[in-house]
């Protein structure tokens, strides 16, 4: 087995411990558009620690995994669920939803009328300066 492959395989292995804690913090809905009953992943908020780390890890549906990694598949108006978590209480859930709606304020007028509301910490600012989505 490659080096690569083995500490992909370690990494994930770290990441499903924390399983449990995120479906209980999520109560089983998508942290970014509150789907439920549909299929939820854990998602590493960037910059990525060396070691995983609860504090950077959200659940999402696959339609958000797939809309953030994908950028050419994007449905502006799916985002419009940002509208709530950008509130979120959990930081990581809050950093990912503000970047995501930084990379939709380009193109949408209600995400730049949503991007006025927001007031952000200087933590939030912080992590927010280091997140490069697609």
């Amino acid at each position: 087995m490659s080096k690569g492959h083995e500490r992909h395989h370690e990494r994930h292995h770290g990441l499903s411990l924390y399983g449990k804690d995120l479906v209980r913090r999520c109560s089983s809905h998508c942290e970014l558009c509150d789907a439920h009953g549909v299929k939820l992943s854990i998602y590493e908020v960037p910059p990525i620690p060396i070691e995983p780390d609860l504090a950077h890890c959200t659940m999402i549906c696959d339609l958000c995994l797939e809309q953030i990694e994908k950028p050419k598949l994007r449905d502006n108006n799916h985002w419009r669920c940002l509208n709530y978590s950008i509130w979120s209480e959990v930081p990581a859930v809050k950093v990912l939803a503000v970047a995501m709606l930084n990379k939709l304020a380009a193109e949408e007028r209600w995400a730049v009328e949503l991007q006025e509301q927001l007031y952000l910490e200087n933590d939030t600012l912080e992590w927010l300066a280091q997140i490069e989505l697609p």
